[in-house]
């Protein structure tokens, strides 16, 4: 029995409604669930103020400037390096075995746990480095554990950028580096945004690394060099779970739903600069 396309193509329709569905619904009611519970705390004091009463009490400022600045370090790193090992990969390495296996290996990288990330940083940055738990320790674990992504959305980004923009390129008499840097760049940096934005986003939400390497249990002040321990949300969010009693679960939604708006603001804007340029692409 043959059936009628119009049929089928809403059965389609209707299969892969539900499947969005499927995976917009438990987003969406995380958020609801945060912000219901979590918005009762969210107060001028909440934000500004240093923690008290082992932390059951007070703001969580201090959480919330370390959680920026191990964003920033991670990024900070992660990008350059990140950047320029795209390019290297994209443009200039020989299609051989040696960097098939090394692509392979930073595929693979990005999917090795964050707790791995955590102990290797703890072995090189903390102590073998002798940075100790500091924000610079914890800040080059996010960035290497970020790293991955960075390196693979940014080399499929300049891999998308047609030939022809190069040959063109060459053709008028521009160096292999004046290429990358006017003909291909501009045209990739939407994709290479992508790969910033996903790695944000799990850098500030990540707890095994910052465990390791960065995060205080309780530190009622803000840090003053990069050598300086920190309080992060998502470190903090675990203790307020875990190992503080007689904490209202107010404080502890209203700290998860401060992690989730930074990490929604920090990804609207990287968007927003993506969009930017992606405006300015003439294909």
């Amino acid at each position: 029995m043959k059936i009628d396309p119009k049929i089928s193509q809403k059965i389609a329709f209707t299969l892969l409604l539900l499947a969005t569905l499927v995976v917009i619904l438990p987003v969406a009611l995380v958020i609801v669930v945060i912000v219901k519970e979590g918005i009762g705390a969210i107060n001028w004091e909440f934000l500004t103020a240093m923690p008290r009463s082992g932390m059951r009490a007070g703001g969580i400022l201090p959480a919330i400037v370390g959680t920026f600045y191990l964003v920033l370090g991670a990024i900070l790193f992660a990008l350059p390096v990140g950047l320029f090992s795209a390019i290297y990969l994209a443009e200039y390495a020989k299609d051989n075995w040696l960097n098939r296996a090394v692509r392979l290996a930073i595929i693979n990288l990005a999917g090795v746990p964050s707790v791995v990330f955590g102990l290797f940083g703890l072995a090189l940055f903390v102590t073998f480095f002798r940075f100790g738990a500091s924000i610079l320790a914890g800040s080059l674990t996010l960035g290497l554990m970020i790293l991955p992504v960075v390196i693979t959305s940014s080399r499929e980004a300049l891999d998308a950028v047609p030939k022809s923009f190069r040959q063109v390129s060459l053709s008028l008499g521009a160096t292999k580096v004046q290429t990358i840097r006017y003909a291909v760049l501009p045209h990739a940096l939407p994709g290479i945004l992508t790969g910033t934005i996903l790695g944000i986003g799990r850098a500030a939400g990540e707890t095994a690394p910052i465990l390791f390497t960065v995060a205080a249990f309780y530190l009622p002040r803000l840090p003053k060099s990069i050598f300086d321990q920190a309080m992060a949300l998502p470190y903090h969010l675990y203790v307020l779970s875990t190992q503080v009693p007689n904490v209202d679960s107010k404080i502890r939604y209203g700290t998860a739903l401060v992690l989730l708006a930074i990490v929604l603001t920090m990804n609207l804007v990287a968007v927003a600069i993506r969009s930017h340029f992606r405006k300015k692409k003439k294909w």
